[in-house]
């Protein structure tokens, strides 16, 4: 919970405690039969998915905020965001089946009926509802590919003046419209790097 302390910037709780725990064995669960990561351990998961998701928070602007996630995956970064900070409105987008199963079972489970769960791929979602676009004050992705590729699809869901937010190393270097920028991992000599884009006015 040092990480949660430092980069939500506010005491972790005994109530924040106990739904990170419920999202780490609900994880560890579904884990040990999807296997949605080769990470195996309670340790690894909450450093290498759970602290590594809350860097985000360094990034984002003020709260209260809708957040989309691309490619969420086992809700990472969205779900960490969202038991971090409840100001922040969080949408998952995901296209795999197994892993939109583990959303809502987590969604359920973790009481979070405020976050939308999307099965669908990015570019597809925004055929299917396009009412969403323009509509986010930022976006973030995580390994789901290369940063520049995202950038125009990133940029039809924000409103004007919305983030996208990528986690790096930037390689190959970004494009122009990208700005590079690190955040210190608590309790470590250790920094992320993430790339930040934002939508022009």
């Amino acid at each position: 919970m040092v990480a949660l302390q430092a980069l939500a910037a506010r005491p972790a709780g005994p109530e924040d405690r106990r739904r990170f725990r419920q999202y780490l064995d609900l994880f560890l669960r579904w884990n040990r039969t999807h296997r949605m990561t080769a990470l195996d351990s309670p340790e690894a998961v909450v450093q290498d998915l759970f602290i590594d998701s809350l860097l985000f928070l360094a990034l984002l602007p003020p709260r209260p905020l809708a957040l989309v996630d691309i490619g969420a995956g086992a809700g990472i970064p969205g779900l960490p965001l969202r038991l971090a900070d409840s100001a922040i409105a969080v949408t998952l987008v995901e296209a795999r089946r197994k892993r939109v199963s583990f959303l809502l079972a987590a969604q359920r489970e973790l009481d979070l009926g405020d976050v939308a769960v999307k099965e669908a791929r990015a570019e597809v979602l925004l055929e299917q509802e396009p009412g969403l676009a323009g509509t986010f004050d930022v976006v973030v992705a995580r390994s789901v590919g290369p940063a520049a590729a995202l950038l125009p699809l990133a940029r039809k869901y924000l409103k004007a003046g919305g983030l996208f937010v990528v986690s790096g190393p930037p390689n190959p270097p970004p494009q122009e419209a990208f700005k590079i920028v690190r955040v210190a991992i608590p309790g470590t000599r250790k920094s992320r790097a993430f790339l930040r884009a934002a939508k022009e006015s």
